[in-house]
């Protein structure tokens, strides 16, 4: 997998968000949370991620979009590691469900925990 969180990576489909918040599974790493639900996709991804924030925790758009941002960019450097060896498409979208704004290094931390519970439990699950 490429460092690369393209167009078609991207978690865009309201009807597969409803459905991922309804049948989906999750993991916890505060301040982050995973919500994954195993799908199939038109095009040839493994994986599609959206990230959230939410409004009643950080009330001005400046916060929420930098915490995106940085969702974002450690989901970008840490996937090809973790994700590479998926056999079933999955969706996923990450929650950062803190009150106080992180660095960095915070979230590639946690990122990487949460991760890690997620292969976890997905081998659980299909033994």
């Amino acid at each position: 997998m490429k460092f690369t969180y393209g167009k078609k990576e991207k978690l865009k489909s309201k009807k597969l968000i409803d459905q991922l918040f309804t049948e989906g599974k999750s993991v916890s790493a505060f301040p982050l949370r995973l919500v994954y639900l195993s799908t199939t996709f038109d095009d040839d991804v493994m994986a599609k991620t959206g990230v959230s924030v939410s409004k009643r925790n950080f009330k001005t758009a400046v916060a929420r979009n930098r915490i995106k941002r940085l969702l974002r960019e450690a989901y970008r450097l840490n996937k090809g590691q973790y994700f590479n060896n998926l056999t079933t498409p999955h969706a996923f979208m990450i929650l950062y469900i803190g009150k106080e704004k992180p660095s960095f290094d915070q979230v590639e931390k946690r990122m990487n925990q949460l991760f890690t519970k997620f292969l976890n439990k997905i081998s659980e699950e299909s033994q």
